[in-house]
């Protein structure tokens, strides 16, 4: 039986969650429940008669004086706004931060102070590259945005789920999207990037060699919303009381650990579910398995600033956690699903200059590129400066100031004055002392000079040591991605000079690297740069952080598994699988050639092509003499077991479900397949296999196997 769903209002019922409460009720003025109400215009006038136009006569012209026709078909005509030039494709939730103790020493930010306060939250996640209507699983970068609903405002945390970017000024931003959006003479591809525009920038561009190699590993393809990292990417400020400002990376890590897809298993998800991601977010939510993050920091204080071999301030640089390690200050829950898309999803807005008392920026230039770019984007997407009267981006903390109309103003304001300082209304609003409780924002003083110039600093000058940690640090299944991706994309390109350029930046990260994807392009080696190892030095050789395989901890919960099942299965071993697997938080669906109910009363959950192997983390076929005969016989069961053998998964037989094993021609004895015993024991080794992940020992040989 699935976890008892938690609704919104028992999340929302804890005294501790005042804050959480007062965002709910400020949303509360703009919801819309019809049940039992009359069917209305826009301005409340009732509607007799919503299925014909006014004509005249039954067969006669329509006449423009229905109001009611026009209203509704105008609203209609304009219900699409822009999509979003980047992050169009993007899937939400709500929730609620809680830091663990006060970060008092640290920052004077309200929301980090107070470990029994809740601050609501909403968090968007995106594809990059693609338009609305792209699949959730191709290679790309993930958005992974945050709105904090503060006390004293929001804050929006607007990252990717990779630390670092593909350019170093954000003046390159435009010439970046505009090479890896699907080409203009033919809109393809479309959430892709493999094709020439993009690697003929990237090519081009050696700064981008530290995160081409990342959007080419696993990280680019991640299991679920839910298993996925997330960084603030640039490096900002904490401000505390007293004035003291230190540097701060943010990071997000997922509870239940990261994992990503295998490129076989995207590539068909794309095809069988393009709503992969968005519909494992909301089903998990859904379900009450609320998806959960811890927020982690790197501190460095001011003095250390230029202690390490790279800049702080370069967006194409991490920062080691084996020398500044992470800390982790808090969880945040995501525990409501929104209650219209286009509402909250698609018109809440993201600016990364949104920041509160006790933050503050850094002088990365593609931050600071980004503080005017996102406000700008918004109010042309949005319609204008009001955006921020949106319900779902309206701040819990009040606003009142000089700012008057521009389109869609929803507040009315009262008084005669709308500019400060006034007198007539009492010179109200007035400015907030810094220093006063709850007082008003003050820039961290740092003290600046310098020539107008436009030049790159020399300490931004290292491409590509960083690259090569990121691959040193890579366990030999990601490394094999890697060499894999870069094959495929390159493969695609169709300009020969184009792929030698970027083998020309391959040969400067690694050796190994680079001879694989020539020999898969037949292209030769070319030599290293010269003078590439004098541009920087690695900080530390490896870093097992950066690798997903080497740091998830094993853990089944909230995996998926499939039952595979047919008429004549038996039902205690279906029951005994199910158990099994709800004991550890995992989740079980019964699967079999056709719809209907099994022996026993078992109720068959999908079909086996509605349903493919690609769409859970391990399969179990079900004891019974009856349908292990119809699995064998079925060519569609025998590819599920065989796709799922492919992919690495774990795999269970329980009794007879063997047969269907020696069907599809597997080994009873590979490691992750687990065989042999009662459903007990067999469901204690698929277990152990399942929280693994992966069985990366099979790799090399399910390349062979032709699922």
């Amino acid at each position: 039986m699935p976890t008892p769903k938690k609704t919104a209002s028992a999340v929302a019922s804890t005294p501790s969650q005042s804050n959480t409460n007062q965002k709910l009720e400020s949303l509360e003025q703009f919801r819309s429940d019809a049940t039992n109400q009359a069917l209305t215009t826009n301005q409340g006038v009732k509607v007799s008669d919503n299925q014909n136009t006014l004509k005249a006569g039954p067969r006669g012209p329509s006449l423009l004086e229905d109001f009611i026709m026009r209203e509704k078909i105008t609203h209609f005509d304009h219900e699409r706004i822009p999509e979003r030039i980047v992050h169009a494709r993007g899937s939400a939730a709500h929730g609620v931060f809680k830091v663990y103790e006060s970060q008092a020493t640290l920052t004077k930010a309200a929301f980090l102070q107070d470990p029994s306060k809740e601050t609501p939250v909403y968090v968007r996640f995106s594809t990059v590259q693609g338009s609305r209507g792209s699949a959730d699983t191709v290679r790309d970068v993930r958005g992974f945005a945050v709105k904090f609903y503060t006390e004293e405002g929001n804050f929006d945390l607007v990252g990717n789920n990779m630390p670092v970017f593909f350019i170093q000024d954000a003046i390159k931003f435009p010439d970046f999207v505009h090479a890896v959006k699907p080409e203009p003479h033919n809109e393809m591809p479309q959430g892709g990037s493999a094709h020439d525009t993009f690697w003929d920038f990237v090519s081009l561009v050696p700064e981008s060699a530290h995160m081409v190699l990342w959007t080419m590993s696993d990280r680019a393809i991640p299991k679920s919303l839910r298993t996925m990292e997330g960084f603030g990417i640039h490096t900002f400020r904490f401000v505390n009381a007293e004035g003291k400002g230190r540097f701060v990376k943010f990071h997000w890590r997922p509870t239940i650990g990261s994992a990503s897809l295998l490129w076989d298993e995207a590539q068909k998800l794309a095809g069988k579910d393009c709503d992969f991601h968005r519909r494992d977010l909301w089903d998990a939510i859904d379900m009450g398995d609320f998806p959960e993050w811890e927020l982690g920091v790197q501190i460095v204080e001011e003095e250390d600033e230029h202690k390490f071999p790279f800049d702080l301030l370069d967006p194409t640089k991490i920062i080691p956690e084996e020398l500044v390690p992470l800390t982790m200050i808090g969880k945040m829950t995501l525990n409501r699903n929104p209650d219209n898309f286009f509402a909250e999803t698609e018109q809440v807005a993201f600016c990364p200059g949104h920041i509160v008392p006790g933050l503050d920026f850094s002088n990365d230039p593609l931050l600071q590129g980004r503080l005017f770019s996102y406000t700008d984007t918004q109010i042309s997407r949005l319609g204008g400066p009001n955006f921020h009267e949106i319900p779902i981006n309206r701040p819990i903390a009040p606003l009142h100031n000089g700012q008057r109309d521009a389109m869609h103003r929803m507040t009315i304001d009262k008084g005669q004055a709308s500019y400060e300082p006034n007198s007539i209304d009492g010179g109200w609003p007035k400015e907030t002392a810094p220093a006063a409780a709850g007082g008003g924002f003050e820039t961290y003083t740092e003290r600046v000079e310098g020539s107008k110039i436009r030049v790159r600093s020399p300490s931004f000058i290292d491409h590509y040591s960083q690259a090569t940690l990121f691959w040193n640090s890579m366990t030999q299944p990601e490394k094999d991605h890697i060499v894999g991706a870069y094959s495929f994309e390159l493969s695609k390109v169709e300009r020969k000079p184009i792929r030698e350029r970027q083998l020309g930046i391959l040969a400067n990260i690694d050796d190994v690297l680079v001879a694989r994807v020539a020999e898969n392009l037949g292209l030769p080696v070319p030599k290293k740069s010269a003078g590439a190892d004098e541009l920087g030095r690695a900080s530390v050789a490896e870093s097992p952080a950066l690798s997903i395989v080497a740091k998830t901890p094993p853990s089944v919960k909230t995996r998926k598994v499939a039952i595979l099942a047919a008429k004549g299965a038996d039902a205690a071993s279906i029951k005994a699988i199910k158990d099994a697997l709800k004991a550890e938080g995992a989740h079980a669906k019964v699967i079999a050639p056709v719809l209907g109910t099994l022996d026993g009363g078992i109720e068959v959950d999908a079909t086996i092509l509605a349903m493919p192997s690609i769409m859970f983390d391990g399969v179990v076929i079900a004891g019974g003499k009856g349908s292990a005969k119809t699995l064998s016989e079925s060519g569609d069961a025998r590819h599920f077991v065989l796709e799922a053998f492919k992919h690495l998964k774990s795999i269970g037989a329980i009794g007879d479900g063997e047969d269907v094993l020696a069907a599809a021609h597997l080994p009873a004895g590979d490691e992750g397949v687990s065989v042999g015993g009662d459903a007990k024991t067999v469901m204690t080794k698929f277990i152990e296999a399942l929280g693994k992940h992966r069985v990366w020992s099979r790799a090399q040989k399910a390349e062979s196997v032709p699922a």
